[in-house]
């Protein structure tokens, strides 16, 4: 008979490799198709100060055209989002849940209809604006040396090369007497695409020179309407397979190749593909016609379209109106608050009570 010392050195040997497989089996799971720059940006401080974000706060869309997975707590909470932590004392989180809900609810009838959710989106909307705005205030300031209040293309290039680990002195003394770089293809690709965003950021009169409010424009389209265009055009650039311009089902919700790599990853792709196909056919699609356009896309994309922001107030009302009264009570979204700030509070009827 097993000894009990053998017994729990076996279990804790099962243990780890239960681990180690689920671990292997999460990273497969993953979509493969994020791009290289959002895994690059988190490599360093410094390449986040200059590379453009993939992910925009409260857009519904990424950069690479993937869903914005977070956009519902994202336009529920604002800046309390990351308070919202899984581990997070469910007590704490619950009185925080209820002072958002009174704040929600405007007119004070115990109940948020939506309208007043509406208002709160496109508060919070404005709020990761605002978050931006200040942002690049100091990103701007990392990339413009001499402090002369523009940025030329040749300065963010080398900043941008020296964040990869070239040498910047190096760098910029080639630039300046119009040497060839020796450049990874890689590195030169996203060089090339930087480039065309910075054109497309630099506002009549053209003069390839970046002022603040540009540069912000470079680094977070979604305050520029052309540079919302331009991330529009290579959303679909990437996704449409046949080159009309436009998007049908079966190219938005395609896999890359190589995605799936076991059952796991088969059923979280499932998912992924169920997410973008309901995204597609109910609210990107605005006529219904089974395709979408550059304007359809463009006018989902606009974090402050006022009717997208009624729709999406209306949509997570849906989610959690158990009554069918078309508002929610505190209760409810007590009893969804996964969906509105991705932590799942236990016992949410009786604590609620506790706490009035």
């Amino acid at each position: 008979m097993m000894s009990r010392q053998a017994f729990l050195c076996s279990l804790g040997s099962l243990y780890l490799s239960l681990l180690f497989v689920f671990l292997l089996m999460d990273v497969y799971a993953r979509p493969a198709n994020n791009s290289a720059l959002k895994e690059k940006a988190a490599d360093s401080k410094d390449e986040n100060e200059i590379l453009p974000p993939d992910h925009l706060n409260g857009v519904k869309m990424e950069m690479d055209g993937h869903l914005n997975k977070e956009f519902h707590q994202e336009v529920f909470l604002g800046k309390e989002m990351e308070e919202f932590e899984e581990d997070s004392e469910p007590r704490k989180n619950r009185k925080k849940l209820m002072v958002i809900f009174s704040k929600v609810d405007i007119n004070d009838d115990k109940k948020i209809g939506a309208k007043e959710m509406q208002r709160w989106i496109m508060e919070k909307t404005d709020e990761h604006f605002q978050e931006a705005v200040q942002e690049n205030k100091m990103h701007f300031k990392a990339v413009d040396p001499d402090g002369d209040g523009h940025v030329s293309w040749d300065e963010y290039k080398i900043k941008f090369l020296a964040s990869k680990g070239f040498n910047e002195k190096e760098i910029a003394e080639k630039i300046r007497n119009n040497e060839e770089l020796k450049i990874d293809e890689e590195t030169q690709e996203v060089l090339d695409n930087l480039k065309d965003r910075w054109y497309q950021a630099d506002n009549p009169p053209p003069d390839l020179l970046l002022n603040e409010e540009e540069f912000l424009s470079f680094l977070h389209p979604e305050h520029s309407r052309g540079m919302l265009k331009f991330m529009v055009k290579e959303i679909i650039r990437d996704l449409d397979q046949d080159g009309d311009k436009k998007l049908t089902l079966s190219e938005f919700i395609s896999l890359p190749v190589g995605t799936v790599e076991n059952q796991q990853a088969q059923d979280i792709d499932d998912d992924w593909v169920k997410d973008r196909r309901k995204e597609f056919e109910e609210v990107i699609d605005a006529n219904h016609d089974g395709i979408v356009t550059m304007e359809e896309l463009e006018e989902y994309m606009d974090p402050m379209n006022e009717y997208n922001a009624l729709n999406e107030a209306k949509q997570m009302i849906a989610v959690a109106d158990e009554n069918q009264n078309h508002h929610l009570e505190l209760e409810e979204i007590l009893k969804y608050s996964e969906y509105f700030t991705g932590s799942k509070l236990m016992d949410y009827a009786r604590n609620v009570h506790e706490e009035f």
